[in-house]
């Protein structure tokens, strides 16, 4: 019989259904757990389903029964894939589900940025419509996607979605080739052309070692555009205090931000500085958490466990994502 734990079940809405799989299982629930948590929790697991927690080889290393790690996600970082695959644990993750959600969260970034719909709606709040005294006010300035170079760093199935909805309003595309990398043929601008012409630029890249920190501010200081950046893929992607810096200096427009590191933010972090500008949305990492979305990514990890069970694995993960 399996033994199933899910170690951080409050990860996934409450609203969401769980899938109950066909062959003879137990399963329990936690909502959250720390890493030192989970050893106590999972010690007879032989499938742990887990979303963000910590799992060190330490912590693998007293679970002997694991078999299969089943990510509520599609990012591993939070796992030693080294010691999985040297010791036979297997690891799926989810694909695909968030081809909409995210995209669309990124695209409410930018048209929200350029358009100051924050910055406007407190002014209405505050009074500022009746102190005008007529129809409209112009207290912050408006800006049309029509017409401006959108550089997506990332090319797989988000960032390409991204890139069509951001056509339907006239933008000028850009997939970036990797940073320090040339030579990747005509469907890649070159990374500095990316950096240095966009008005607006999107993440949509897995968190490694060759992408952890690839905006800072050499980057920011040759944005010569000004551009909004917008992060809805990893926190490490991007130096905070950096990032901090360029909007200190208007190195750079303004920042819509759904991913930090570590999450949540401390109180007294950058993050949290920077949320109080009006040129700053900063949302809880929920790009992905629209409840079609999460419903689909509940289904595809069933799927996956139901498929390792019977001997037929699906979304193995077998190198760095």
């Amino acid at each position: 019989m399996e033994q199933i734990v899910f170690i951080d079940r409050g990860t996934i809405a409450p609203q969401i259904r769980m899938g109950t799989p066909s062959f003879p299982h137990t399963m329990k629930e936690y909502d959250q757990s720390l890493p030192e948590q989970v050893v106590e929790r999972a010690k007879d697991a032989t499938i742990i389903i887990n979303n963000k927690v910590k799992l060190s080889a330490e912590i693998l290393a007293q679970l002997p029964k694991l078999k299969l790690i089943a990510m509520a996600a599609t990012g591993t970082d939070c796992l030693d894939k080294k010691y999985c695959h040297a010791h036979n644990i297997a690891i799926s993750n989810i694909r695909g589900y968030a081809i909409h959600t995210v995209p669309e969260h990124a695209m409410a970034l930018i048209l929200a940025l350029q358009r100051n719909l924050v910055p406007f709606r407190q002014a209405v709040i505050d009074g500022e419509w009746q102190n005008a005294q007529q129809f409209c006010f112009f207290n912050h300035a408006i800006h049309d996607l029509s017409g401006k170079k959108l550089g997506v760093i990332g090319e797989g199935v988000l960032g390409q979605s991204v890139a069509n909805l951001a056509r339907a309003f006239g933008m000028e595309i850009m997939f970036a080739a990797h940073k320090g990398v040339s030579g990747l043929g005509p469907l890649y601008t070159p990374w500095d052309e990316v950096i240095e012409t966009s008005d607006v630029i999107t993440l949509h890249s897995p968190l490694t070692p060759a992408t952890r920190g690839m905006i800072a501010m050499p980057e920011f200081r040759r944005m010569k555009k000004k551009p909004i950046i917008i992060n809805t893929a990893r926190g490490g992607l991007v130096v905070e205090e950096d990032l901090e810096r360029a909007l200190e200096e208007g190195l750079i427009s303004g920042a819509g931000v759904d991913v930090t590191m570590p999450e949540p933010p401390a109180p007294d972090s950058v993050i949290m500085r920077i949320a109080r500008r009006p040129n700053v949305i900063i949302t809880p990492h929920v790009a992905w958490a629209s409840d079609e979305a999460q419903q689909t990514l509940v289904d595809q990890l069933f799927a996956n466990i139901e498929n390792f069970v019977a001997g037929r694995p699906s979304n193995l993960v077998t190198g760095e994502f």
